[in-house]
């Protein structure tokens, strides 16, 4: 049975009327074809040619969007000794050792992102099948395991996002708020493809970027070209 589309959804799906958009285009129309009456998120939608079966073609990183996402995000570090107070000192919402691991493994949840120091991370390992399907658990490959806490908890609190690809091999990611500027959109945007095709596994083999969507949090999304994504994020 088809979905039935509200009123809404409808004007604004009227508005695209093209198959495919250039980046500045897409980020200008988002901001017209959001049918929220709140402030939606900007999301970018990329599906990879990648096969997600393959350990050596998964792809997952992290990218400091230039203006932030929008929203406030609450940060966790695992940390001992003086990083503890390092951490709390840069903005961490919430820091500790074992006591933290053991607030945690009872279900507590009340954070964002988490970030390690390695001498730590023997005790937070009990923790991945609680954190890694939620993608907060800490790891080198992201930059939330190190001794750096200062500098990695200014970032998350800056606009640093995570991405990892889907079992689907698409890669979803905010960019900001509908109420951005386009401009600062289109920043967020080229700094996340960057950061993706630094991402690129060496095992894949012919096109990486095979399409690009964006679409805010409720309305149609806007199909993007790949090539001229990609051109944007290398300029």
């Amino acid at each position: 049975m088809a979905k039935r589309r509200s009123k809404k959804y409808l004007e604004a799906l009227a508005k695209i009327d093209k198959d495919i958009y250039t980046p500045q285009e897409a980020i200008s129309l988002v901001k017209e074809v959001s049918t929220t009456s709140f402030d939606g998120t900007v999301e970018v939608h990329i599906r990879l040619g990648v096969d997600p079966r393959h350990a050596d073609q998964m792809v997952r990183g992290s990218v400091v969007l230039p203006h932030g996402t929008g929203k406030e995000r609450r940060v966790l570090v695992f940390a001992l000794g003086d990083k503890v107070k390092e951490a709390l000192d840069a903005g961490a919402d919430y820091a500790g050792g074992e006591d933290l691991i053991k607030k945690v493994e009872s279900g507590w949840l009340e954070f964002d992102a988490a970030i390690a120091t390695p001498d730590i991370m023997s005790q937070v390992g009990r923790l991945g099948r609680l954190l890694g399907p939620r993608g907060l658990m800490p790891n080198p490959r992201t930059g939330t395991v190190t001794f750096e806490v200062a500098k990695a908890v200014r970032e998350y609190k800056a606009g640093r996002v995570e991405f990892r690809m889907d079992r689907t091999g698409i890669i979803h990611v905010g960019i900001g708020k509908v109420s951005f500027d386009s401009s600062a959109l289109l920043e967020n945007f080229a700094a996340l493809m960057d950061a993706v095709m630094r991402a690129k596994p060496q095992a894949v083999k012919g096109h990486y970027i095979k399409t690009v969507h964006i679409a805010p949090t409720m309305g149609p999304s806007i199909e993007v070209n790949p090539v001229l994504a990609v051109q944007l994020a290398a300029a």
